[in-house]
């Protein structure tokens, strides 16, 4: 099972220092921010080939990577990190629903997809199914991690008991 203590200082019950606690949250937003980034890149890239171009717009990436890192800190202080969460129940889904919107706006915005409709709304399916894709990729991981340390248990408790 995940600890979502981490961001608030406790690991393997002793005190994480002020830096430990720092690196957890800027590791973690920063990872966050890779995945969605690389994931809008590839969306935006498909779509500057299917247009017949080869070239990326520097303001576009720079704008997209921005985003994700302001989304992750928003999904870490504010949203309490619903991507990582043990259900997608209403609240989760309406946070989805949020961050998909403010992509989907500030694509619109940056003229990521030239204002073509059809596009911004394929764009904001993609986000959708990617906040999807994250959310059971985290699901899983708890699930391995959950398994990995009931075997680690089960390997001390045979070793203690010799």
């Amino acid at each position: 099972m995940e600890n979502k203590n981490l961001g608030k200082g406790e690991r393997d019950g002793k005190k994480m220092s002020l830096l430990e606690r720092y690196l957890v949250v800027e590791i973690a937003i920063e990872f966050k921010a890779c995945i969605y980034f690389f994931c809008i890149l590839f969306f935006y890239s498909m779509y500057r080939l299917l247009i017949g171009s080869r070239e990326a717009e520097i303001l576009h990436m720079g704008e997209m990577i921005l985003l994700t890192y302001g989304m992750g800190y928003l999904q870490w202080y504010v949203l309490d990190r619903f991507d990582e969460g043990e259900r997608l129940g209403i609240r989760e889904t309406a946070y989805l629903l949020l961050c998909t919107g403010i992509h989907t706006a500030v694509s619109w915005l940056g003229k990521w997809f030239d204002r073509d409709v059809l596009m911004t709304v394929l764009f904001a399916l993609f986000m959708v199914l990617a906040y999807l894709c994250g959310f059971l990729v985290y699901k899983i991981k708890r699930v391995l991690d959950a398994k990995q340390l009931n075997e680690d248990l089960r390997a001390f408790q045979e070793r203690d008991g010799r």
